[in-house]
């Protein structure tokens, strides 16, 4: 695990109220999907989580195509998960790799991305993005900037890497109906590329102390759920490793009069599925693989077509039965989805299967490692 010091605590300025800081939906009447009020007048809400956005060049030029030519359309490509991701109260997806400056941007090893990403994402109806991750420096700090920028534009929140160290200190809250919803997120390393020394707070590195003490400062101010997205674990790997099953233990342990400091944990970087696991009464997925990435070869160079294979999570959280009790998952869910390098698409897989195409052999593989460390006895079930 890897530890980064810091000089003072964590400083909230937040404003957990209405406005520009805060991302609301609770203008949305309940329908199909969205629980309805309780007796006390709250009502619960939904929240939606996918893996790895991570352009290679034929992501990239396939986008390219799609916009005709003049400029880059990433739309189309996430369009098939759009029913999954827009009807939620929060969609939160994982912005892996940095925007470059153009027109040269590049896929692996060093990615910069078309900043039209972000307008894409805004499309398909995600909320906020972690953007701490093990490619956060591959355009130095101008790249980071970049992408905040794009994002900000694009009216996506972003969790992760700052442009400022009072962004750093400052966590990012969303809002559905009356509940406010802390993101906070931080990766294992950046690949070797050192952070500048006057900006060491610029990539949110793992910390285990300074994870709990942040969720707690985000509850102390007022966050009714806290949501950690975590850069995590080994490549390739369809199970956790033990540095992702410590970690989970311990944050999922920690709680603060009774309550625990975390209520979600979002697992991504390992570019397959991993299973989901309620730990310590808290959901942990441990990593979620690539919703975007072009063909993956693995480690031994051979093309790994689980590189294209992932779940979003979709939580239904219920308020709390007393004032300062937790908010609880009634109900999770896993949507199996496949990444289509040659059409360029994002499939959910099962939408795709009840319309005839032949991928049940590949759902039911994700299903398993979802499912490989007893999440259904917790009542995760395989959702539309």
């Amino acid at each position: 695990m890897i530890t980064r010091s810091r000089q003072a605590a964590l400083i909230l300025t937040v404003v957990l109220a209405a406005g520009a800081a805060c991302q609301a939906r609770d203008h949305r009447p309940p329908e199909p999907g969205h629980p309805a009020p309780t007796a006390t007048g709250l009502r619960g809400f939904t929240l939606v989580a996918s893996g790895d956005v991570l352009p290679h060049d034929s992501v990239i030029e396939r986008a390219r195509f799609d916009a005709g030519g003049a400029g880059y359309d990433f739309r189309p490509m996430l369009a098939g998960i759009r029913s999954v991701t827009d009807p939620a109260d929060v969609a939160l997806c994982h912005m892996e790799t940095v925007y470059g400056a153009g027109p040269d941007y590049t896929g692996y090893p060093l990615f910069r991305s078309p900043p039209e990403v972000a307008d894409g994402l805004a499309a398909t109806g995600y909320d906020g993005c972690s953007t701490a991750s093990n490619h956060s420096m591959d355009d130095g700090i101008e790249g980071i900037r970049r992408t905040l920028d794009a994002l900000d534009r694009a009216g996506v929140r972003h969790a992760g890497t700052a442009r400022t160290e009072r962004e750093a200190r400052t966590a990012t809250v969303l809002r559905a109906g009356a509940a406010r919803i802390a993101h906070l997120a931080y990766t294992y390393d950046t690949n070797g590329l050192p952070l500048p020394p006057d900006q060491p707070w610029a990539v949110g590195l793992i910390d285990e102390a300074r994870i709990v003490e942040d969720a707690r400062a985000a509850r102390k101010a007022g966050a009714d759920v806290v949501v950690v997205s975590l850069h995590w674990g080994t490549e390739w790997q369809d199970a956790p490793d033990e540095r992702q099953l410590a970690l989970a233990r311990s944050l999922t342990a920690s709680a603060t009069g009774g309550r625990p400091d975390i209520d979600l944990i979002l697992g991504t970087h390992a570019h397959v599925p991993q299973a989901y696991e309620k730990v310590n009464g808290t959901w942990v997925i441990y990593g979620m693989g690539d919703q975007v990435a072009g063909e993956m070869t693995n480690h031994e160079g051979v093309h790994d077509p689980r590189g294209n294979l992932s779940t979003l999570g979709r939580f239904t959280f219920a308020p709390p039965k007393r004032p300062g009790g937790r908010w609880e998952v009634t109900r999770a869910e896993f949507v199996p989805q496949l990444f289509d390098v040659d059409a360029g698409r994002v499939v959910n897989l099962n939408r795709a299967l009840a319309t005839g195409a032949e991928v049940q052999s590949v759902r039911d593989r994700i299903r398993d490692v979802v499912l490989s460390r007893g999440a259904a006895q917790d009542g995760l079930v395989m959702g539309e």
